[in-house]
């Protein structure tokens, strides 16, 4: 029999040594590909939606719950406007549901003419939503946003000063109640004016000033059932309005309890167990592990969708009247209608009922 000497030699030892580890390159090829949907669904949202800088180009629409989900259709409200100034712009967190920037103006023209010098605008939400990269556990849908107590100054502050100056905390050093010396009867105003929109569902503020509103507003305290005690809120407030009509994937919370809330439920806050030390501080946060695949499958085309052709076409500067559309301002990629656009001219639709604090 003839040797077989296909294989011998010094340039098949390489050949040889290939096949030999062909087996488990192909088993590798293998696992990654039966790994690979694993990872698609794994993809930490925060870094998807913290690292988006455009809305996406889509109808107005929120999808899922204010801690857990995203928007389409958002807009910008500008670092200036006549009746604000946006703090942290670095943030690029000035988006949100067209509704919720109507909204943030309608209450700085408000508060103006009531003897407010100006909003200080703190976070609203994400270009499309989501969990932000730090921060905020809610203001995922884009129906929140947080106002400073600090009144607008009389100058417009450089980049530099929105990026370094702090909110002024209303509260006392190492204590739950008011610090007089920085509260003001303006304040419990704006708080009122803030209340008065029927769209607003509820606003979050540190339990003292929660009680400072209840031991000293007289006449009508209807407008307190919207004002709920909660953790932090020393030195802005928050606003939450609520699901807007056509966000049917959108969850609406819990109804607010009747009465002003200057009862046995605000009492708690003033014992230790609200403030009591977590028995797993090292738990991470719930932004710092949530997936892709935690959040409302519509979330992933919104965060696949295509931008609008710049942040200018998109950002509200104020007068009262929202954006309306214009070809500038239609999606970079053709083929959506139309009216696939967050940037209708007119938003006052009806809005539902206020309802009861979730988590926040």
């Amino acid at each position: 029999m003839t040797p077989d000497h296909s294989l011998s030699g010094p340039k098949n030892l390489i050949l040889k040594a290939a096949l030999r580890l062909l087996p488990a390159a192909l088993l590798a090829l293998t696992v990654s590909a039966l790994d690979a949907p694993k990872v698609h669904a794994a993809e930490l949202a925060k870094d998807l939606f913290g690292h988006t800088p455009l809305p996406a180009a889509l109808p107005a629409k929120s999808y899922g719950f204010y801690s857990k989900g995203c928007f389409s259709g958002g807009i910008a409200i500008a670092n200036d406007g006549p009746t604000w100034q946006a703090m942290r712009p670095s943030r690029n967190r000035r988006w949100g549901h067209p509704a919720m920037i109507k909204l943030v103006e309608k209450l700085s023209r408000d508060a103006v003419a009531d003897g407010w010098p100006g909003l200080m605008l703190g976070d609203i939400s994400q270009p499309r939503g989501g969990p932000m990269l730090s921060g905020h556990a809610s203001h995922q849908i884009g129906l929140d946003a947080d106002i400073w107590f600090t009144p607008m100054p009389d100058r417009r502050l450089s980049p530099a000063e929105r990026e370094k100056i702090g909110a002024v905390s209303m509260i006392k050093s190492k204590e739950l109640t008011v610090n007089e010396k920085v509260w003001t009867p303006a304040h419990a105003r704006l708080l009122r004016r803030a209340a008065s929109y029927p769209e607003v569902e509820r606003i979050l503020v540190h339990p003292g000033i929660k009680k400072k509103l209840c031991d000293t507003v007289t006449g009508d305290r209807g407008w307190l059932q919207k004002v709920r005690p909660f953790w932090g809120h020393d030195s802005h407030f928050h606003i939450r309005i609520g699901c807007q009509p056509g966000s049917t994937e959108c969850k609406k919370q819990a109804a607010t309890t009747k009465g002003d809330g200057c009862d046995k439920s605000l009492a708690w806050w003033f014992t230790e167990e609200p403030w009591r030390p977590s028995k797993d501080p090292d738990a991470p946060k719930a932004r710092d592990v949530m997936t892709m695949a935690a959040l409302p499958k519509a979330c992933r085309a919104v965060i696949d969708a295509p931008s609008p052709v710049s942040e200018a076409a998109v950002t509200y500067r104020g007068n009262g009247t929202m954006i309306a559309i214009a070809p500038e301002m239609q999606p970079q990629t053709a083929g959506l209608p139309e009216t696939a656009s967050a940037f209708l001219p007119d938003f006052d639709v009806p809005v539902p009922l206020p309802q009861r604090r979730p988590e926040h």
